[in-house]
């Protein structure tokens, strides 16, 4: 039985009058005289495994865990869900197969420094007859408090995070609070009936809820983004994350992962998944444990998508960046655009996310087919999308196997067994040289992004971060070479070598003084990246992680030039605790302060002023899920209606800040002309709120009578339901 850990946490307070004696005591401990101390002998760095809110410097190894390594046979799962020679049944890959590859180097061989597993969660145990699958996939939780056996006890998964963490690499679980398991599929019997148990405990199935544990919408068609959060994906029993007990259960069920000891979290199917709620689970999360957290929001193309974005630059944590992918495949995979396309993909992306760096980016991955089908073969098309991968913005991700040339279309051929461990793969030396770039280089971190040549096959790059450089060339055309003149680079004076070796057949350049580099050849299907490194004598902040948190959350600033003693942080005109301190990484308590959103600035302890990093958002408390209703709301074509009201999550009476627009096509919640949304809110506070009417030109219509009021509880969820006042 898993135990819950519970973090401590202690506040300190200091005299204000001391005696020269004193001072001087406490001064050679390091302490600095604010509510908390910082930690004199800290030695952090952005790049180390400790460093779990940030993920700049990392490249992240996906493994889908059944089908890596088997490293005990004894814990395989016995009767018809194990078949090795079936795609859709168990194969018998485990966490001890995960340590072993640890131990034996491969990862660290390869310079990744963050693995994201497979959800360690119990899933069914039976067949589902809709699709004859077994869960070998992790998607079909039934108890999120225990393992999945058939990857391995709970001494297993802490000895694979131990190992993890001793060699300096990160764990990232795959979480998936959407829905449970399959329940309905035409008239079809499910043996399990997508029942949730804590652990162990049954707390009731879809089938029979008179809890309301689940929503009882049919299938999603995806035709819009209400009916994609309260219906069904493919029958998947969906989770009522406004029911009371599914809130407290969720909040608890990823603490308890924490406390095991994650370093950071890929949240499934977060489209599916009610913003506000989302939002108001997030802030529980960097509450107890700052760790990264990412989500999957899937799109077939490379086109912007405003929910997306929204979601990306307001819900506190980032994405996987699947336009980016797109552009990729697109381009090297099935040339079926320009490498000028991707890169203005890179630029639109660069504009439409707020924190770009902080995507995670990839170029195949379980729900997509494998890079080499889509290339139809071609190790080369391969090995120059990996260049790119990892040398452009975001946190790189490589999908197990895809290194070792691995394919499969759709799933789940994708999805195969590790084809090996060779280690003298070409596309596994070029991960290995570009990997620990992104730890020396804070280029590769935090770095701007910037053409320097350009045609439909070749794109030069150079990414820019002070004064540290990387320039990346590739050339997708294997049958033509291009001599390359009039490039001009950042680099400062001087002979570059390629990184790479040239493992891809690059080779040196010369950059003259004025920035100019010699004519060269970059041959056909070559590649080439060529570096320079310089220390900063200012601060500069390259990310700051999580972007969203309550007073008294710890919020890790990353960067360049901090100088190894303290300064001072501020969230606007507002000074922060610090509790470490260190050249490339600082940590702060968030100040009590107003709700909003705050820029942040770092002063050296020699006076260095930073660049401003905006748009750090402070809420204004604990958070917790309510669902707003409003009946009778009739509307002219082209407009709906928004809630608005006195504190910051519903926009402090803006309208241009007011939530919505609102939902009314759900037939169990609401449907028009009634309106409903779930937003985050203030636990414990009596909230003030009206509705509003917007037409297409942002006109505004309020409401007439009285405020609403709503009183929220100190955990769980709440709701209200009123009338449209004329």
């Amino acid at each position: 039985m898993m135990n819950q850990l519970h973090w401590n946490k202690k506040k300190h307070s200091y005299t204000k009058k001391l005696t020269s004696l004193l001072f001087v005591l406490i001064f050679a401990f390091g302490v600095i005289f604010t509510n908390v101390p910082v930690k004199a002998a800290s030695t952090t760095t952005d790049a180390e495994a400790s460093n779990t809110a940030s993920f700049s410097t990392d490249v992240i190894y996906q493994i889908v865990t059944d089908r890596f390594f088997d490293g005990d046979r004894s814990n395989n799962p016995s009767g018809e869900i194990f078949d090795q020679s079936n795609m859709q049944k168990y194969h018998g890959g485990d966490w001890a197969g995960i340590t072993q590859k640890l131990n034996e180097g491969y990862f660290t061989g390869l310079g990744v420094s963050a693995l994201w597993i497979s959800s360690p969660v119990e899933n069914i145990t039976t067949i589902d007859p809709s699709n004859n699958c077994a869960s070998y996939h992790g998607y079909w939780a039934k108890d999120f408090f225990r393992t999945n056996p058939y990857f391995g006890s709970l001494n297993d998964f802490q000895t694979m995070i131990q190992t993890a963490h001793s060699l300096g690499i990160k764990i990232v679980i795959d979480f998936a609070p959407n829905h449970t398991s399959t329940a309905e599929y035409g008239n079809m019997t499910f043996p399990e009936d997508g029942a949730l148990y804590r652990d162990g405990s049954y707390l009731g199935g879809f089938t029979n809820d008179p809890q309301g544990l689940f929503n009882h919408e049919s299938w999603t068609d995806f035709s819009t983004y209400e009916d994609g959060i309260y219906h069904s994906m493919y029958g998947l029993a969906d989770l009522n994350h406004q029911n009371a007990t599914v809130d407290d259960y969720m909040k608890d069920a990823i603490q308890m992962w924490l406390d095991l000891g994650i370093d950071g979290i890929r949240v499934d199917a977060v489209k599916h998944m009610s913003f506000g709620w989302q939002k108001n689970w997030l802030s529980s999360v960097y509450s107890h444990k700052p760790v990264f957290v990412f989500g999957e929001w899937f799109v077939g193309g490379v086109s912007a998508d405003s929910d997306m974005n929204k979601f990306a630059n307001d819900s506190g944590m980032s994405l996987l960046d699947f336009r980016f992918a797109n552009a990729v495949r697109n381009a090297l995979g099935e040339g079926t655009a320009t490498m000028e396309d991707l890169y203005n993909v890179v630029v639109e992306t660069g504009s439409d996310f707020e924190e770009v760096n902080d995507q995670v980016t990839f170029i195949d991955n379980h729900d997509m087919s494998r890079f080499m089908t889509l290339a139809s073969n071609n190790s080369r098309s391969l090995e120059n999308a990996y260049v790119v991968l990892l040398t452009s913005r975001g946190v790189p991700t490589i999908y197990y196997g895809s290194e070792q040339y691995a394919t499969g279309t759709t799933d789940p051929y994708n999805r195969g067994d590790m084809p090996s461990f060779n280690t003298n793969s070409t596309a596994y030396k070029v991960i290995s040289y570009l990997s620990p770039l992104r730890k020396t280089n804070p280029a590769l971190a935090y770095g701007t992004t910037q053409e320097r040549w350009m045609n439909d096959d070749i794109l030069i790059y150079e990414r820019q971060f002070g004064n540290n450089v990387v320039v990346t060339a590739v050339n997708r055309n294997q049958s033509r070479s291009t001599s390359i003149s009039g490039l001009n680079t950042n680099l400062p004076q001087g002979t570059y070598n390629d990184v790479l070796n040239g493992t891809l057949g690059g080779g040196s350049i010369t950059v003259s003084r004025t920035g100019a580099v010699n004519t060269f050849t970059l041959g056909a299907g070559q590649s080439a990246v060529w570096q320079y490194t310089a220390t900063s004598s200012s601060p500069l902040i390259g990310n700051v992680d999580p972007m969203m948190g309550i007073a008294g959350d710890t919020i890790t600033i990353t960067g360049r030039g901090f100088g190894s003693s303290a300064g001072s942080v501020k969230f606007g005109t507002n000074a922060a605790t610090v509790l470490s301190w260190t050249d490339s990484l600082i940590k702060v308590a968030v100040p009590s302060i107003a709700a909003g959103k705050y820029p942040i600035k770092v002063t050296s302890a020699a006076g260095t002023s930073s660049n401003t990093y905006g748009g750090f958002e402070v809420l204004s408390g604990t958070q917790i899920s309510a669902r707003l209703k409003v009946n009778n709301a009739s509307t002219d074509w082209g407009s709906s209606v928004y809630v608005v009201g006195n504190v910051y999550e519903l926009g402090n009476w803006d309208p241009a800040n007011a939530i919505g627009p609102m939902f009314n096509s759900t037939s169990t919640i609401g449907m028009y002309p009634t309106w409903f949304y779930d937003v985050n809110l203030p636990a414990g506070q009596t909230i003030q709120y009206k509705f509003i009417k917007k037409d297409a030109n942002g006109n505004v219509i309020w409401e007439s009578g009285s405020n609403h009021t709503i009183t929220t509880p100190s955990s769980g969820t709440a709701s209200a339901t009123t009338d449209w006042q004329n």
